[in-house]
């Protein structure tokens, strides 16, 4: 049994789907389909607001921030660093 050689550009041609000699037809392409519509139900649609309304809202409240600092600097509330770390340390699985 013989095998005849392909040239590259008969192999190029099959694959893109040109015409070749002993190559299959090209498929029809797919009929493009409609998504879907989909319908949230009442607590999805109330979830899907309150994430709207969340990203929408700046990560750090800089007024109270501010108002923080300021109630730290004239010593209307105290800061025990001691006392952050070891809620730190709890937080994060530590035994302190």
């Amino acid at each position: 049994m013989k095998l005849s050689p392909m040239t590259p550009a008969a192999g190029a041609a099959a694959v893109q789907g040109d015409t070749v000699q002993g190559a299959a037809a090209p498929l029809p392409a797919a009929a493009a389909v409609a998504a879907p519509e989909v319908q949230l139900g009442g607590q999805a649609a109330r979830m899907q607001r309150a994430q709207a309304a969340l990203a929408a809202m700046p990560e750090v409240d800089a007024a109270r921030v501010a108002e923080i600092k300021d109630a730290l600097a004239r010593g209307d509330i105290s800061f025990n660093p001691g006392k952050l770390a070891q809620l730190i340390a709890r937080h994060h699985g530590g035994q302190a």
